[in-house]
């Protein structure tokens, strides 16, 4: 039961947070220098708020729910390692999307916001990519990367005191 609870709110906040990435750049895009004070105190507070009080908590939200699911049900296989690394770049799509928020918003007249439709673009590309990953769980080769990344190297770690 708390399998399914989880992936009920890893599924919803997921929704929510990839929502949030297609439509903000789309709204962000529409940031200009000759936007009315009204306008653009109105864009700023809506793209702010959506941004800190809705897509960030969603993100946070699926991204720890669905790290809960990894371990509870104990998905270790290549597969999950390609999803993670496109979720990973959906959080760089994130925090870019964070900059030009605030980019946006505090820089009134001096700021050209940048074309909605390569964040979306990317951002679909990933979303994409996950939902191909988690559906069909594809076989993977166990190591996609040169195997001399496997081999310990014989070499101390750079930091003095190593945590047990």
């Amino acid at each position: 039961m708390m399998i399914a609870a989880l992936k009920f709110l890893h599924i919803a906040a997921l929704s929510l947070w990839c929502a949030g990435l297609v439509g903000l750049p789309l709204l962000l895009a529409r940031h200009g220098p000759e936007d009315a004070q009204a306008e653009f105190t109105r864009r700023r507070l809506l793209t702010h708020n959506a941004y800190v009080r809705l897509v960030t908590p969603a993100a946070v939200v699926a991204v720890a729910a669905g790290t809960a699911l990894v371990f509870l049900r104990g998905v270790f296989v290549p597969w999950m390692f390609a999803k993670l690394a496109a979720v990973g770049l959906l959080v760089l799509i994130h925090a870019w999307l964070g900059h030009v928020t605030l980019q946006a918003g505090e820089q009134r007249g001096e700021y050209d916001a940048p074309s909605g439709g390569p964040l979306v673009a990317a951002a679909l590309l990933c979303m994409t990519a996950i939902l191909f990953l988690v559906l069909a769980k594809p076989l993977l080769a166990e190591w996609p990367g040169p195997a001399w990344l496997l081999q310990p190297r014989g070499q101390p770690l750079p930091v003095g005191a190593v945590p047990m």
